[in-house]
């Protein structure tokens, strides 16, 4: 049995990473956003190269905070080809929404997409408003140099960017190297591996910060952000794959589209071959928080194939549609009975692999709220669990250790690292 890297389960944010400038004018405003409930209108543009993360991550923490949020395309159609192969359908354009009024404009990052949505002038105008009417705007990654410089947005504000673009970003703002940048009513953050943080502050901005943390609790999130990725492992066996590692990802209505995406994501950078598999009757799907995904395949067209390893996104709706299907859940045994690896996370684990015997003599862990159903919780406070071939894990935010973890056994812990530190995760 072998320990690496264990750390203690941590469930509730730690705000102390993010960093605020308030003048006493800009403090009565955010104060002023925050009295009230009622569901705050988002805007979230959305253009072909866009990080995939950054947007899905943003958009799901906010809708789970009771935001009303408009996911809109800067192309002329509704599908976007975001970053990684990730296919994701808006809500609207951004034409359609130019006559909006929005509590929150927040851009996510990714290149060509950031410069995409700089050259939307809708979304220019859009903005540039926002910030005159003196009401929230957010950017992360790319964005804040390449979209809310160009704007003249930031001009006499503190705000960071992704690493590779601050001497873009230097003419135009203060340039801080913080994870996450509040000054005034401008939030702005660095990457991939620091958007949920960021998603949370934008959370508190706009509900306070006991809303944050009732949002960020039950997201298993890490209170040590920037630090290295933990796991816990027994039985430690070498997953083998010939020249590249196949992997396949099922997607169904209700998947946790923020665990989908991070997992799709992270693998692909990793130049694995990533097949994303729908277990419905159709490429497109409705995710947990209504985020409209589209699958490479039919799940029928990925039943004869093999593959070096089979992961599960959770939530509560697509871990039901994969314990119900029966072509799934045969692959799955198949790929144990087979000494291939397969894992899972959130609900998946209790609601698809235990039900159907592929836990036996296995340790796992799975979404706080449901390790009562494991037959075995002997490990289940740990992030991400693997045993042998398995690998398990606890929920949204612990999605990128999950991918990188399964990063380390497929290619070595070197290049899950350096993964980690290009995508923010961990301090580079």
């Amino acid at each position: 049995m072998a320990l690496r890297h264990f750390a203690p389960h941590y469930s509730l944010l730690r705000f102390s990473h993010i960093n605020r400038v308030i003048s006493p004018k800009k403090r009565f405003l955010s104060v002023s956003a925050t009295m009230a409930s009622s569901a705050r209108k988002v805007l979230v543009p959305i253009a072909n190269g866009s990080e995939p993360m950054e947007a899905v991550i943003t958009i799901d923490v906010l809708r789970r905070a009771g935001a009303d949020v408009t996911v809109a395309s800067v192309e002329k159609q509704l599908r976007v080809d975001a970053g990684h192969g990730v296919k994701i359908v808006a809500d609207s354009l951004v034409s359609d929404c130019a006559d909006g009024v929005f509590d929150l404009i927040t851009l996510p990052g990714g290149m060509p997409g950031a410069t995409h949505l700089r050259d939307c002038a809708v979304l220019e105008g859009l903005v540039k408003k926002q910030a005159a009417d003196g009401r929230l705007y957010a950017a992360v990654c790319a964005s804040p140099a390449v979209a809310f410089g160009p704007w003249g947005v930031l001009k006499g504000l503190k705000a960071t960017c992704y690493p590779s673009f601050m001497e873009q970003l230097a003419p135009c703002a203060t340039a801080v190297e913080s994870r996450v940048q509040v000054d005034g009513r401008v939030v702005t953050s660095r990457g991939p591996g620091t958007t949920m943080e960021f998603s949370v502050a934008l959370v508190e901005q706009l509900y306070g910060k006991e809303k944050a943390n009732e949002v960020s609790g039950p997201m298993v999130m890490r209170s040590n952000h920037g630090e290295e990725y933990t796991i816990r492992e027994l039985n430690p066996v070498e997953w083998t794959f010939d020249d590249c590692p196949k992997i396949l990802v099922p997607i169904a209505n209700g998947t946790e589209e923020m665990e989908a995406v991070m997992i799709i994501d992270i693998l692909r950078r990793a130049k694995a071959n990533v097949v994303v598999a729908s277990v419905e009757d159709k490429l497109e799907i409705l995710a947990s928080r209504q985020v409209k995904l589209v699958a490479d395949v039919l799940l029928d067209e990925a039943t004869n194939l093999l593959f070096d390893l089979i992961v599960l996104p959770g939530g509560l709706g697509g871990a039901q549609a994969f314990t119900n299907s029966e072509k799934l859940v045969n692959l799955l045994k198949k790929q144990k009975e087979s000494n291939r690896p397969y894992g899972a996370i959130c609900a998946s684990p209790a609601l698809v692999l235990e039900p159907h015997g592929l836990l036996k003599g296995k340790k796992a862990t799975a979404f706080p709220a449901l390790c009562n159903k494991l037959s075995d919780p002997s490990e289940v406070e740990n992030r991400v669990v693997v045993d042998g071939n398995l690998i398990t894990s606890r929920g949204p935010g612990t999605s990128i250790e999950f991918a990188l973890a399964i990063v380390e056994k497929l290619f070595g812990r070197k290049q899950a690292l350096e993964l980690a530190k290009t995508m923010l995760f961990v301090y580079p």
